[in-house]
């Protein structure tokens, strides 16, 4: 038996761009011939997938699940790189499969996901066989787990584009994940920047400080009004900001988050959409269809 060096699962992995335990597991298959082990990523479709990395998946769906005791919850991002992708039944189920995994007590970070198994097969090779399979590039970009105190409940969006985590205080009785799920619906739609007040940098208030101040001077305002018209800017940029003090979509009465959640109170909350921060590419598919065509 031939020793499997790290070099030569290095060498494996450039070449070929496949994993760094694929690579590994075809060079002890080959019994560490490299032209082999090569051939035999080919033949499983890895090194082909592997092409398909350097692709843009800026597409795709958020997933999102919460455990039997609304303790813990999950939203986690798996992109595709086309919208049609993206509503593929196996895609969905990867993505679902991913989110009960997520919500085990053990798995902290998406390399942590990555690592662990759904019927013996690592979820990174399970992608990568996907990958394979349908032509297409994917990638599990990142989840986020809160664990409460009190509860959580989550919310998605248009149809998997956006998905939200409120966590509370209280207890998870029904009128309580009633009233959650409203507030990360709200979440969803008005997108705050903070769960409250005291959340709010130092930094973030002087910029937005000074940004009114230089409109207040360009309007030519005198100095000693500025420092008034600023208290009231300040207010209304927490208002519009901080998710307890903006008011409530479905409020009819001008109620803020906080007071329409009475009783329990919001700790925290994530929202996660589709695509968000990814430098989308243009892509020709005509282009490419005639290219795989000339292969």
């Amino acid at each position: 038996m031939a020793e499997i060096t790290a070099k030569l699962v290095k060498e494996l992995r450039d070449r070929t761009g496949a994993g760094m335990m694929d690579c590994k597991k075809a060079l002890g298959e080959t019994n560490g011939d490299i032209e082999k082990a090569i051939d035999l990523l080919r033949e499983k479709g890895i090194a082909k997938a592997a092409k398909k990395s350097g692709r843009t998946a800026a597409e795709g769906l958020i997933f999102d699940g919460v455990s039997a005791d609304h303790k813990t919850a999950v939203v986690l991002e798996f992109n595709s790189e086309t919208d049609f992708v993206a509503k593929n039944d196996e895609f969905k189920a990867l993505g679902a499969k991913m989110v009960e995994i997520a919500l085990r007590p053990e798995i902290k970070t998406v390399e942590d996901l990555k690592a662990a198994e759904i019927d013996g097969i690592t979820v990174e090779t399970t992608i990568t066989n996907l990958i394979a399979k349908i032509g297409e590039n994917m990638s599990l970009r990142r989840f986020e787990k809160v664990t409460a105190e009190g509860f959580v409940t989550t919310y998605n969006h248009l149809g998997g584009k956006l998905g939200v985590i409120v966590e509370m205080t209280g207890e998870a009785t029904d009128a309580n994940i009633a009233k959650a799920k409203d507030i990360a619906m709200h979440v969803a739609a008005m997108d705050p920047k903070y769960v409250d007040r005291s959340v709010v940098t130092t930094d973030d208030l002087d910029r937005e400080r000074e940004i009114a101040r230089k409109q207040l001077e360009a309007e030519g305002k005198p100095a000693q009004i500025i420092e008034k018209i600023l208290v009231g800017k300040m207010n209304k940029f927490y208002e519009e900001s901080c998710l307890v003090d903006q008011i409530f979509v479905k409020a009819e009465n001008k109620e803020t988050v906080a007071e329409y959640a009475g009783d329990i109170k919001v700790v925290s909350f994530a929202r996660y959409k589709v695509g968000e921060g990814i430098e989308k590419e243009e892509v020709d598919f005509a282009a490419e269809v005639a290219a795989q065509l000339n292969a």
